[in-house]
């Protein structure tokens, strides 16, 4: 799990690194490096934190 998927809480804004086209996503849960996030373009996706380094969001 990388530092920052270990930040990651419910609440903060993320991007996907390597899906740009899916837009800013809302972090639902993040349970042992498998984070869940609420995409506007794309829904729901459950994310290893593990392979994946999100990007943080700020408002």
């Amino acid at each position: 799990m990388s530092d920052i998927t270990s930040i990651l809480s419910p609440g903060m804004y993320v991007q996907h690194p390597e899906r740009p086209e899916w837009g800013t996503g809302q972090v639902q849960s993040n349970i042992n490096g498998r984070v869940t996030v609420n995409f506007p373009d794309e829904g729901k996706v459950v994310i290893d934190g593990r392979t994946v380094g999100l990007i943080i969001v700020t408002p």
